[in-house]
């Protein structure tokens, strides 16, 4: 008996090689879908689960990719207990899991059996994957690592087997179809071997009999998550009243309120940047801000040029606001007030280079003497003790460094602003508590619209 599962979840886990007892490294199963066969192929049983969200929140970046909103989930799932016991059930009537990619839903699964102390079947059973070196060496994919065969994809399979695309992926029950699918016909043409199935050669010859054809669909319905979603999004709007934002009028109550850039990289940010450092600085003056930031990734490099520079364009501009003044003019040139900074990578521990780990992306900003020197220490150890992939420090090293810092919460890549976005709210909510006990009245918290 083989059972098909696949999940949808909140998102993916910092530690791929993390055990499953890591319930803070490992995403929460918001869908679950199974299929149970019997030897020969043929369906006995088909579930699928929204698991209703205890104490997190679906992120927004994960239900881009699935569909599965946390006002669906909570309406339309039910408790992960009930899902779990469900689960096992189907688990005892099967000899093997079978998945594409299926370690990754193992592992979720795993994690939240432990979550809830229930004994989890998934870990002594047997395992066959549709997605293995033998599918990538039957597919002959180029791209893959160290010179070899790229691992295909549910859809790159679906279209070598079957001769036709796959485009429904991210919803668990149309997902655990196409894997059902594609295995049943990776059996017929003997990508398992006896070994592996545990079973005798006259069994793959009866398969074969009883399945003469190519395999076809089981013909299941899926629900569209997304217009599901949408549906309740727009439900709940009706109820409870559209919120109004006044755009216009709050950006014409800023025309006058002075504006400064606090987070701007240079050629010094390699790949990341085109402006050089006289181009800020004039940019700056032509927009009459009172100060301009240079913030390069990691890196202090340029923070004497800048310097220097935004000093010599204060000096032009003083001198020639003095010979305005004198024929009885008013001054026109605006003296800039220069800011050293840096956006550093912020991981879970610098000196950690078993795993790839590039960290959150966060805006330190210097406020005096002191602190640019706390900025250039934290920059030297960034690459001679944390360079892994980038440049690295965390924050035990901003803890020891932190005197006469101002802190941004950074861009979408911030430690804030990602957990929001893939992780949850619980998780970004620990996030800012943190900064802001470690920094007070000197973190501050970038916003963007995004229209």
């Amino acid at each position: 008996m083989y059972l098909i599962f696949d999940t949808e979840t909140t998102g993916l886990p910092r530690n791929w090689n993390a055990p499953i007892t890591d319930t803070e490294n490992w995403p929460r199963c918001i869908q679950i879908a199974w299929q149970l066969h019997d030897d020969f192929g043929n369906l006995l049983e088909n579930q699928d689960y929204l698991v209703s969200p205890d104490g997190f929140n679906i992120p927004y970046d994960a239900e881009r990719i699935h569909g599965i909103s946390t006002e669906l989930a909570s309406e339309q799932g039910i408790s992960l207990r009930e899902v779990l016991e469900r689960f096992n059930e189907a688990l005892a009537k099967s000899k093997f899991i079978v998945g594409q990619n299926v370690g990754f839903d193992v592992n979720i699964m795993g994690c939240e059996f432990h979550r809830l102390g229930l004994p989890n079947l998934l870990q002594d059973m047997p395992v066959l994957d549709t997605c293995t070196e033998v599918t990538a060496e039957l597919l002959r994919l180029p791209g893959g690592r160290n010179g070899r065969y790229k691992l295909p994809n549910l859809t790159e399979l679906h279209q070598y087997l079957f001769g036709e695309p796959f485009a429904e992926a991210h919803n668990a029950t149309a997902d655990v179809e196409a894997t059902t699918r594609c295995f049943l016909q990776l059996l017929k043409i003997d990508v398992y071997k006896a070994e592996q199935l545990k079973c005798s050669p006259d069994y793959i010859r009866l398969y074969k009999e009883r399945n003469p054809g190519v395999i076809g669909r089981v013909g299941l319905k899926h629900v569209n998550l997304k217009a599901a979603s949408e549906d309740i999004r727009k439900r709940l709007q009706r109820r409870d009243g559209s919120i109004k934002q006044d755009i216009a009028g709050g950006i014409a109550s800023l025309k006058d309120v002075a504006f400064a850039h606090l987070h701007n990289h240079t050629q010094f940010s390699v790949l990341q940047s085109t402006i050089n450092i006289p181009e800020l600085i004039k940019a700056a003056a032509a927009h009459k801000m009172p100060a301009v930031a240079m913030t390069d990734h990691a890196n202090m490099m340029g923070a004497f040029h800048f310097v220097a520079q935004v000093l010599s364009h204060n000096k032009a501009a003083e001198a020639k606001n003095i010979q305005l003044a004198e024929n009885g003019d008013q001054p026109t040139e605006t003296v800039i007030k220069p800011i050293v900074g840096c956006e550093f990578f912020v991981c879970d521990d610098h000196l950690d280079k078993k795993r790839k780990d590039n960290g959150y992306q966060v805006v330190l900003l210097a406020k005096n003497k002191q602190g640019y020197h706390n900025l250039a220490k934290m920059s030297s150890i960034a690459y001679t003790k944390g360079f892994y992939y980038v440049p690295r420090i965390d924050r035990k090293v901003i803890e020891q460094y932190k005197e006469d810092i101002i802190v941004l919460s950074g861009n979408l890549y911030g430690e804030i602003s990602s957990k929001l976005l893939n992780i949850g709210e619980r998780q970004a909510e620990e996030a800012l508590l943190w900064w802001k006990e470690q920094f007070a009245d000197d973190f501050y918290i970038e916003v963007m619209r995004h229209n």
